[in-house]
């Protein structure tokens, strides 16, 4: 019977990539004065795992590249050649070679191969030179090299770690242990000395392997779970309209019940979302890598400090928040940081800092860049906005200067670089972060630095809403939007051009009335018999009439465009509590019915 191993290709690419991230992490920290030889050993045993993994599934490619990796690696472990700033280097770039090799594997495109060969020349470039005459230089093929066939460890095929599968350790009477004595033994094979006698040999108890706390689960079956749940949640509203209908000794027993069958449902609908659930540090991993190149590059000092990366977020929104917090960094690092010599002159640390944070408030989350270095330009924004027609004013507060660089082109910089300077940019970052149903503020102070705050909802599977209704119908308003709720008065109320306007807090609000809007027959037309709600998208202020307020609820988003249509104004539809639909309101796209009249309308 044949095997199918293309079926484990998913769990293989999973597993490189945490040996890839691994790779760099301790490639980033590690002291070149004083490698620990722990770290050394670990950075090892990733690239020897993907080698094996590799060379099961026919990856020549990787094997080629991560075999010559492992040999100057094992040279470094074994102290036979310093570890240098400059080999760290090229094993960082040779971690990039391979993270392309896989992608290409993952995608079934041809693999990098002049990449790969360079790489390989210039590690055996060094090499050669660092072993002074040692077999390291020798050809790179894995088949030629004995230790892939000998050494024992070549048969965890990148699926499992070597010291909790192989728990058995040997060593020699009277020597301290080794962490790896195969190592011992091939190198007394290519002295040609003789293996120890058995009897020489102490061999510990086997100590039972550590259980695999985790399982990877495709996302698809969370979903579907999350789906069933949510129709779980209304059978048990039924449940409740009919038990309250039943009368007798019967009633409280079904109460009873059916009480506990709502506190069961909460519990695993909880325990659903937080299967959905990661840690930020899925995307903070990576900028060390950016902030160390870009640094350089620049020829600026910077350390990157990160705080709360435990912090959980949806899996979606990580993946989408990649882009926008690497455009941020990297704007941080030069336009922010200042140069060595500048920050001297000015009194500050010649290294500048970046700082990644996470947490949790409420039911969002609040991602953080923020710098030590010069602050945004007020006057250079102004004269940025003059040079291309943006409307402004001279005595705009400092939030709406700093929301100018959002706009479409909007660059200061004084020249066109490889890192910056082109204009494209700041506006696809709120694009992309308002496109996740975030928002992103800026604070900045001159000379002190700049802060950039993105506020996330947790999940985009739960949306916090408040209920309201309509005639009729019922309606979500996300909460991230809205600024508060009150009943109009008549003084309150302004009509300017058939455009409803509300005077409060010292300026004008265009008002959207939700019963025009998705023609709603048996509601409130009346304004000051129903309920304003103030809301804030990325656009602009206004409000929204409705007929009444139902209350605060966490509720299960469902698309509207995979089982409908895309209808305009509404962001998706939920199922309540008693089996009804609720469409939920886009705050964006509703503000796109409502226009503020021109200034000398208002005056009249």
């Amino acid at each position: 019977m044949s095997i199918d191993v293309g079926q484990f290709h998913t769990v293989f690419f999973d597993e490189s990539d945490e040996h890839l991230q691994e790779m760099e992490r301790i490639l980033l920290e590690i002291d070149v004065s004083a490698p620990d030889d722990e770290e050394l050993n670990s950075i090892f045993r990733a690239a020897h795992s993907i080698k094996g993994g590799s060379g099961i599934f026919g990856f020549d490619a990787l094997t080629r590249l991560t075999h010559v990796m492992e040999n100057l690696l094992d040279q470094a472990r074994k102290h036979l050649m310093p570890l240098t700033t400059e080999s760290v280097d090229l094993l960082l770039s040779s971690t990039d070679v391979l993270k392309e090799t896989l992608e290409a594997y993952k995608a079934g495109t041809d693999t990098p191969d002049d990449n790969i060969s360079a790489r390989i020349a210039e590690l055996e470039t060094v090499l050669g030179s660092g072993s002074q005459g040692e077999n390291s230089g020798q050809d790179s093929q894995p088949a030629a090299s004995s230790e892939s066939v000998d050494d024992g460890e070549g048969f965890d095929f990148g699926f499992f770690d070597d010291e909790e599968e192989f728990p058995v350790v040997v060593e020699s009477a009277g020597e301290t242990p080794s962490a790896n004595m195969t190592d011992v033994t091939a190198d007394a094979k290519a002295a040609g000395q003789s293996e120890p006698a058995p009897a020489a040999v102490a061999v510990k108890p086997k100590v039972p392997a550590k259980e695999n706390a985790s399982i990877r689960v495709d996302t698809t079956k969370i979903d579907g779970l999350v789906n069933l749940v949510g129709e779980l949640v209304i059978t048990q509203s039924m449940l409740s309209m009919v038990g309250s209908e039943v009368d007798g000794q019967a009633s409280d027993r079904l109460q009873h019940a059916i009480t506990e069958l709502q506190r069961n449902t909460r519990e695993i609908q909880e325990s659903v979302m937080s299967m959905r659930m990661l840690p930020v540090n899925m995307t903070f991993s990576r900028f060390p890598r950016v902030v160390r190149d870009l640094s350089r590059k620049l020829g600026k000092q910077v350390n990157l400090v990160m705080e709360g990366e435990h912090t959980e977020i949806d899996k979606s929104l990580i993946e989408k928040l990649v882009d926008p917090l690497t455009h941020l960094v990297r704007n941080s690092i030069d336009h922010g940081v200042e140069s060595p010599e500048v920050r001297k002159a000015a009194g500050k640390p010649e290294a500048g800092t970046v700082t990644l944070s996470a947490e949790q408030k409420g039911g969002n989350i609040v991602i953080g860049i923020t710098d030590d270095g010069a602050g945004l330009n007020r006057e250079r924004i102004l004269d940025k906005a003059r040079q291309n027609g943006l409307p402004f004013s001279d005595d705009m507060p400092d939030s709406d200067v700093w929301n100018l660089i959002f706009e479409p082109g909007f660059s200061t910089a004084a020249e066109v670089t490889d890192v910056s300077g082109r204009g494209v940019g700041m506006d696809v970052v709120r694009r992309n972060i308002e496109s996740i149903g975030g928002r992103i503020e800026i604070v900045s102070k001159t000379c002190e630095g700049s802060g950039f705050y993105i506020q996330l909802p947790l999940t985009l599977a739960i949306l916090d809403g408040m209920c309201v209704k309509v005639g009729s119908r019922i309606f979500v308003i996300p909460l991230l939007n809205i600024i508060e709720s009150f009943q109009p008065k008549p003084n309150e109320l302004k009509n300017i051009r058939n455009e409803k306007l509300l005077w409060i807090r010292e300026q004008y609000w265009p008002m959207v009335a939700l019963h025009q809007m998705m023609d709603i027959d048996d509601a409130v037309t009346s304004a000051t018999q129903g309920i304003v709600v103030l809301v804030e998208s990325s656009k602009k202020r206004y409000g929204i009439q409705v007929d009444s307020i139902l209350g605060q609820q966490q509720v299960v988003i469902k698309s509207l465009e995979r089982h409908y249509r895309k209808i305009p104004g509404l962001a998706g539809a939920t199922i309540m509590g008693d089996g009804t639909v609720a469409m939920i309101l886009d705050a964006d796209a509703v503000a796109e019915h409502c226009q503020l009249p021109a200034e000398e309308e208002l005056c009249v």
